[in-house]
């Protein structure tokens, strides 16, 4: 028999995959006959490809617009539901109150919950894979000097910190790292490290109130893995279209998935789990240096994240900004549950367990209406200043970079009123206490004076 390649494999009806070097010098090496390589190559050869569903699978909705601003963005999130629920793994799902689009037509909204079995779907996280949130109670500390020290201290804004401000990143995640397939590389853990402590920029904030129970001074932070987790987020969409493109073509690009029960699949499952504890010690790390500044402890911490992917058994819940309250889903509980709403609004403390309607989650906040461009555009009339001065007043809003981002002010989001109201009438959770608001810290408008920017402006 003549020597074979590749094209002689796509002859016979074969999709090119990474088994075929091996498979082609094989044959070669071993001469084998025409029929004594077609028996060889049925061990390669793929199932039929994996249909959509034909109906969209069942999901639950627990938004309606209250008013006519909400109308077209509730139809486009129940529409692209529809969409995405065709996806083969998935088998139920449900979007809340916050729901709002986040791209074309069939991909996982803001406040949707899917459930896939035996798949992880890196598109449904995204790149901010574990977006989260901590809170650490300072007791009857001063809001004010938590606010101070927590300025001096927290960083955001692109890339990570500058050597000498650095923090650590422990030995033991560095190790861990290094031991996974889609983790181990040092260039990534070079960025995980300078990453650490950092909040990045866009909704990620730090925030500071008070308990409406106790008085208490409370911090809360926002931020997800930055850019190891975005890493990863990358290397799994291409693992995913891979599987994709020769188990169901079908599906969309955004919603490929790794099947779980592969050495892939589990890989990744090791790799989330490495992200989320990253993610965990960055968090740590900002309330651990705050604390230390001001001599004081912590009265009690909790956290979780609302970004994610949750195990049980072969179910996997992809929650892409929505709020696990059921314990199943978190191995590390310490403590009820926070759903931020805006930054002039109290942070909610919570519990609930699974029903119906929930799936075992909750709002993840309040979502929005209207892109960040249409949202500026609707205010062009008023200076930066004045809405400013408008929607904070009375509070301590601060912006890392000095620059307002009113694309992150309160009337940029859902109705704050409004999500609370279809927490209560969907029986989502219980609201058990409210961190009311003192002042608030965010990136600022990072593109206004962006290094490429001011390295351009200076080459004139």
């Amino acid at each position: 028999m003549n020597t074979i390649n590749g094209n002689h494999l796509i002859e016979l009806g074969f999709r090119p995959s990474k088994w075929f070097n091996e498979a082609i010098q094989h044959i070669n090496e071993n001469q084998l006959t025409e029929s004594e390589m077609k028996i060889y190559l049925e061990q390669f050869r793929s199932p039929d490809p994996i249909p959509l569903h034909a109906e969209p699978k069942d999901f639950i909705i627990n938004i309606r617009p209250e008013h006519e601003n909400e109308i077209d963005n509730v139809e486009k999130v129940i529409n692209t539901m529809k969409v995405l629920m065709k996806t083969p793994p998935l088998i139920s799902g449900a979007i809340m109150p916050d729901a709002c689009p986040t791209g074309p037509e069939g991909q996982i909204p803001v406040g949707g919950v899917v459930v896939a079995k035996n798949a992880i779907h890196p598109g449904f996280h995204s790149a901010d894979i574990c977006c989260s949130v901590m809170l650490t109670d300072f007791g009857k500390a001063d809001p004010k000097e938590v606010l101070d020290a927590a300025h001096s201290i927290t960083h955001f804004g692109y890339g990570g910190r500058p050597r000498g401000e650095q923090m650590p990143m422990s030995q033991e995640l560095m190790d861990a790292f290094r031991e996974n397939f889609f983790l181990n590389d040092e260039k990534l853990i070079s960025i995980a490290r300078s990453h650490m402590g950092t909040q990045g920029d866009g909704n990620h904030f730090l925030f500071v109130g008070t308990s409406k129970n106790t008085g208490n001074t409370m911090m809360v932070t926002h931020h997800g893995s930055r850019a190891p987790g975005a890493a990863l987020y990358d290397k799994g969409m291409k693992v995913a279209n891979r599987f994709r493109m020769e188990i169901s073509p079908e599906t969309l690009k955004e919603n490929a998935w790794i099947p779980y029960e592969t050495e892939e699949g589990q890989s990744y499952w090791e790799a989330l789990q490495l992200i989320r504890a990253w993610t965990k010690e960055n968090h740590e790390a900002i309330h651990n240096a705050v604390l230390e500044k001001l001599h004081t402890e912590k009265q009690n911490r909790y956290w979780n994240e609302h970004n994610f992917v949750f195990k049980d058994g072969d179910l996997f819940y992809h929650a892409k900004g929505a709020t696990p309250l059921d314990d199943k889903f978190m191995p590390d509980i310490t403590g009820p549950r926070l759903i931020p709403l805006n930054m002039a609004e109290p942070v909610l403390i919570v519990q609930g367990k699974t029903n119906e309607r929930n799936l075992g989650f909750a709002p993840h906040g309040a979502g929005r209406n209207f892109s960040r461009t249409q949202h500026k555009k609707s205010l062009a009339h008023k200076t930066i200043e004045e809405v400013f001065a408008e929607e904070t007043a009375g509070l301590d809003i601060r912006f890392f970079t000095n620059d307002i981002d009113i694309s992150e002010l309160p009337t940029a989001y859902k109705s704050a009123k409004n999500v609370r109201a279809q927490i209560e009438e969907y029986g989502l959770c219980e609201v058990l206490d409210e961190v009311m608001p003192y002042g608030c810290i965010m990136a600022g408008d990072v593109q206004k004076n962006a290094p490429w920017k001011r390295k351009k402006k200076f080459r004139k």
